[in-house]
């Protein structure tokens, strides 16, 4: 059998990183896919290619097998290098999920006073990234043989439904990855080709450490109180949930955004 690929992009910690071992321990074939450099519009370091070489040498070590995963330097909101990170995992086997877990944050003060060139990297790499992979990957998709399997998950945020003081337009851009994902749906209406949001909560991540700097907050665990289960979620739980929607378990669910928040949105 020809092996199964997904590609998974921001796969050089956090959530990403966990989504590529817990697809590696599944029998995916993963493309970890993670731009590896600073962002000089964000005040907070990125992964690395240390990090990303990190996650897949877990995730090869989780599934006990090699070439499990490939590691693969791109900004998942360059067309061109995100096209490139397409043919490969093309030419490695059959493509037939993407997993968009890449994304950063920023804010921490009203929403007008947020400086431009953050207000662009939100919406470039939050959002914008997410519809060029639509763009890119749905027709590869859509050329593997009937009956299809095709996955196509995005992480969004439980902040794109529950109003945060100070994160207004991080919050505006997961909206949009939601009302992206149902509309990407509705038009693989009838195709075997599916597309889903996972909506995390206050999740054990670089990001949330952000989170509680930009707040001015001691500790990302200072997060924990405001989730019925008070606790941070870890970002295997979140990986979990991505890994059971493109497995045989979520071929029924589409155009959703399954919560994965600790009971932080009810």
């Amino acid at each position: 059998m020809n092996r199964r690929v997904a590609i998974v992009t921001g796969a050089g910690r956090g959530i990403g990183a966990a989504t590529v071992g817990a697809l590696a321990a599944e029998g995916w074939s993963v493309v970890a896919v993670d731009r590896c450099g600073a962002d000089r519009r964000l005040p907070y370091a990125m992964a690395t290619e240390r990090d990303l070489e990190a996650a897949v040498a877990a995730a090869a070590e989780r599934a006990g097998r090699d070439d499990v995963a490939r590691a693969v330097v791109a900004d998942a909101s360059d067309r061109e290098a995100l096209a490139a990170a397409v043919e490969g995992a093309e030419a490695w086997g059959d493509l037939d999920a993407f997993v968009a877990c890449a994304g950063v944050i920023a804010g921490g003060i009203p929403a007008w006073e947020l400086p431009a060139d953050q207000q662009r990297a939100l919406l470039a790499l939050n959002l914008e990234a997410v519809i060029l992979a639509a763009q890119l990957v749905v027709p590869a998709l859509l050329g593997r043989p009937r009956p299809r399997s095709g996955r196509f998950v995005a992480v969004s945020s439980a902040g794109a439904t529950r109003g945060m003081p100070g994160l207004a337009a991080y919050a505006a851009t997961k909206a949009g990855v939601e009302a992206f994902v149902r509309g990407l749906a509705a038009d693989l209406h009838g195709s075997g080709v599916t597309a889903n949001a996972v909506a995390p909560g206050s999740t054990d991540t670089p990001l949330l450490a952000e989170s509680a700097r930009l707040f001015d907050l001691p500790s990302p665990r200072d997060f924990a109180p405001r989730q019925p289960l008070e606790r941070l979620l870890d970002p295997a739980e979140v990986a979990a949930t991505i890994a059971f929607l493109l497995g045989p378990g979520g071929s029924g669910i589409t155009g959703a955004t399954v919560p994965v928040d600790g009971g932080l949105t009810i």
